[in-house]
C-alpha cells in the first residue's frame, strides 16, 4: 500500500514543487525532498493521511514558507570566517570566483544598447579614466556617468534572480 500510495504522488509532488521553488528561493528538487521526509515521517507515526493528494499540496506549500522564512532570517557574515586570508587559493574558492566572473560576463553580455560595450571597458584589466572610455565608445564624458548608472541598474535587475536563487 506504501509503495502504491508514494508511486502515485510523485507527479503531484514533482509539480507542485516546481510551482513553488521559485517563489520559495529553494530547488524544486529540495523541496521534494522535504516532503517526502515529512510524508515518511506521517506514515510511521500515524499512517497514511485521509486525503494524499489535500495534504501534499499543503505539505508543498508549508515547506514553502518555512523555506521562505528561513532565507529571510539568514543574515551573511558581516566579515569573512576565521581562517579565509589562508585559504584564499583554494580551487574550490578559484572555482566559486571563475563562477561568478563567468556570470558577470554572462549578464553584461544580455545588456541592452551600449551597455556591454561600456561595462567591458569598466571592467577592462586596462583601467581606463572615463575620457578614455568616452572615446572608445564615442560619447561625451559627461554622458557617461548617466550611461553607466543606467547600464549598472540594468545589470542589478538582470543579476537579482541569480543572486536569490543561488
Amino acid at each position: 500500500m506504501t509503495h502504491e500510495l508514494l508511486t502515485s504522488l510523485r507527479p503531484l509532488l514533482t509539480a507542485e514543487a516546481s510551482a513553488e521553488a521559485y517563489a520559495s528561493g529553494t530547488e524544486a528538487g529540495d523541496l521534494e525532498q522535504a516532503v517526502w521526509l515529512r510524508l515518511l515521517e506521517r506514515l510511521a507515526a500515524d499512517g497514511p493521511p485521509p486525503d494524499p493528494h489535500r495534504w501534499l499540496r499543503s505539505a508543498v506549500r508549508t515547506e514553502a514558507r518555512r523555506t521562505r522564512r528561513t532565507a529571510r532570517n539568514e543574515r551573511p557574515y558581516g566579515t569573512e570566517p576565521a581562517g579565509v586570508a589562508e585559504s584564499a587559493h583554494e580551487p574550490e574558492r578559484l572555482a566559486l570566483a571563475a563562477a561568478r566572473r563567468r556570470a558577470l560576463r554572462d549578464a553584461v553580455g544580455r545588456l541592452p544598447g551600449r551597455c556591454p560595450r561600456l561595462m567591458e571597458a569598466l571592467l577592462s584589466p586596462r583601467d581606463l579614466t572615463y575620457r578614455e572610455i568616452a572615446g572608445e565608445l564615442g560619447i561625451s564624458q559627461g554622458s557617461l556617468g548617466p550611461e553607466r548608472s543606467r547600464c549598472l541598474g540594468c545589470l542589478r535587475r538582470l543579476l537579482t534572480p541569480e543572486v536569490a536563487a543561488g
